[in-house]
């Protein structure tokens, strides 16, 4: 929750803030109560997050906590994730991925730049659609394999793929990506 409009650089500060404090556990993290939104200061809207981190918190709780959680479905306790305020299809499935080891792909802001660059996805930026699409691309898979395709989007995106200025030249895609080919000539030395 903590990442949701803010620069994984300002999680880590908040997480070391959090860390500093004590236990970093969903009992911990309630009993804080009026102090947590200084802790997490550094993560952004800190008021609002520190009020989503304790709903998430007591859900958690009065759910059962993990071991109860883990047995559920995984439909079952993505929608059950959704229904907390501040948790929507992509921090539900980051949550699903992190923490539950269930396969889910998270179709966040890198993979549709990423993808839309390639070529490989035109429609409407709808989180559900390429979500689904992906996962009936790759097969059955387990959680690591989403895991770390996820881990590959987001570094990709911030080393070469970046939002306002890509480094297509030193992209391992360039000879695949259409946006590269639609803003550059080919790379020296290369076959077209």
């Amino acid at each position: 929750m903590l990442t949701q409009h803010t620069a994984w650089t300002q999680v880590e500060k908040a997480i070391a803030t959090l860390r500093a404090a004590g236990p970093m556990t969903p009992d911990a993290l309630l009993a804080y109560g009026q102090q947590l939104p200084e802790l997490i200061r550094e993560a952004g809207p800190h008021n609002i997050k520190a009020k989503r981190l304790q709903t998430l918190c007591r859900w958690f709780v009065d759910n059962g906590g993990f071991e109860v959680l883990d047995a559920r479905a995984t439909g079952d306790l993505r929608a059950a994730l959704k229904s907390c305020r501040g948790i929507g299809p992509e921090t539900a499935d980051a949550i699903l991925v992190y923490a539950f080891d269930r396969p889910q792909f998270i179709a966040d802001a890198y993979a549709f730049r990423i993808f839309e660059r390639l070529g490989l996805w035109s429609a409407p930026r709808h989180y559900e659609s390429l979500r689904e699409c992906v996962e009936q691309a790759a097969g059955p898979r387990d959680s690591q394999h989403f895991n770390e395709l996820h881990a590959l989007l987001v570094a990709h995106a911030k080393r070469c793929c970046r939002k306002r200025v890509p480094a297509c030249l030193e992209c391992c895609l360039y000879d695949r990506c259409a946006f590269a080919a639609s803003q550059h000539a080919p790379r020296p030395g290369r076959a077209t």
